[in-house]
């Protein structure tokens, strides 16, 4: 194994040098590392072969968690690097052979300011209560952007926060609050029942790292109605799609009362995309939409489709649509016009703010 250990620690430390955001791991190339969004093959390492992804991803797991990846075929966990970064790592089968992707997740937890991210997201860490949500496509930034508000919630109120996550992606270290971190397959069996349980655990602020199913959703929407901070993620393109999602989760029965629900405890959604930048690296785009008694309103009434024009004239509260943000990213020369045209949702209409 130990030669096997040579060639990780010397490819995660080329990763980290070149600021790459994932590395895999797959027979029949050499390693490629994802630079600000590119793939780069690293060829002067030499070609994987399936024996050597497969010890490679023995290597970074414990006893059980190979019985749990032989098992069921592929397998989530985090993968300390000599204390210098954290990987998320997804080993997998495909063809009988071993793959493994690798997100680099950076050990210094940056801030909203740090991030590019727009300065009302600070208004969310205050909230002694409430639902916010962060959402966007996979691999733009949403775990960092938790991460960010978790910790300044750290370095500034004196809480017991809870997160549950799948699996643990930054590590906090305890400043002002307690911090308890539960992950997913280690600590817990899942995040419907580790939510439950935070319930019983005195908590002040929750994270869960992602709502999967109706029942993880439902408690953390409970959670956020009985005097807790909770901070969650989904997988969704928009404010009002995020809203969407949540309702038509539960049986048409009890949409009526999810829609209550989320009306009086929603407190925000931040919806994000990382846009390649003119200059090299990432920055971020957001939609910001704020529950005012306008929003609640279309929630409990079941008009989402009109979200959109509510937070389009809502910018002196510091609500911003994705077309806005994007526009305001090209004129300060911050992304390219083709780049902002790519990631909006509604092209046209970019055009034309930005003609």
């Amino acid at each position: 194994m130990e030669d096997y250990r040579k060639i990780l620690n010397r490819i995660l430390e080329i990763a980290i040098k070149e600021q790459a955001s994932d590395v895999h791991f797959s027979p029949g190339h050499p390693p490629i590392l994802r630079i600000f969004g590119s793939l780069f093959p690293l060829v002067k390492e030499k070609i994987i072969t399936p024996e050597d992804s497969k010890n490679l991803a023995f290597l970074m797991m414990n006893e059980s968690q190979r019985e749990r990846f032989l098992k069921e075929k592929d397998l989530d966990f985090s993968y300390d690097f000599e204390g210098k970064a954290r990987f998320r790592v997804n080993a997998f089968f495909q063809m009988g052979q071993v793959s493994i992707a690798m997100r680099l997740i950076p050990s210094k937890i940056r801030t909203i300011e740090e991030l590019n991210l727009p300065p009302i997201l600070h208004q969310f860490t205050k909230t002694q209560q409430g639902f916010v949500l962060v959402c966007g496509p996979a691999s733009h930034g949403k775990s960092t952007t938790l991460a960010a508000l978790i910790d300044e919630i750290n370095h500034t109120r004196t809480e017991h926060i809870i997160t549950i996550e799948d699996p643990i992606e930054y590590v906090f270290e305890d400043d002002r609050s307690i911090i308890d971190q539960r992950e997913i397959g280690t600590d817990a069996l899942s995040f419907a029942r580790a939510l439950k349980a935070a319930l019983r655990e005195d908590p002040d602020v929750i994270m869960v790292g992602e709502m999967r199913d109706p029942e993880t959703m439902a408690i953390a929407i409970t959670a956020a109605e009985t005097g807790h901070l909770v901070f969650a993620t989904l997988h969704t393109n928009s404010a009002a799609q995020t809203i969407h999602r949540i309702v038509d989760s539960f049986p048409p029965e009890q949409q009526n009362q999810v829609r209550a629900q989320l009306s009086g405890s929603l407190l925000g959604i931040i919806s994000q995309r990382l846009i390649p930048r003119v200059r090299g690296g990432l920055i971020p785009a957001c939609e910001i939409m704020i529950n005012t008694p306008a929003i609640a309103n279309l929630i409990r009434e079941n008009k989402i489709h009109e979200i959109p024009s509510v937070i389009e004239t809502s910018a002196e509260i510091g609500m911003i649509t994705l077309n806005r943000s994007l526009a305001d990213l090209v004129k300060r020369g911050e992304i390219s016009f083709e780049n902002a045209l790519n990631y909006s949702l509604n092209p046209v209409e970019l055009r034309m703010l930005l003609s």
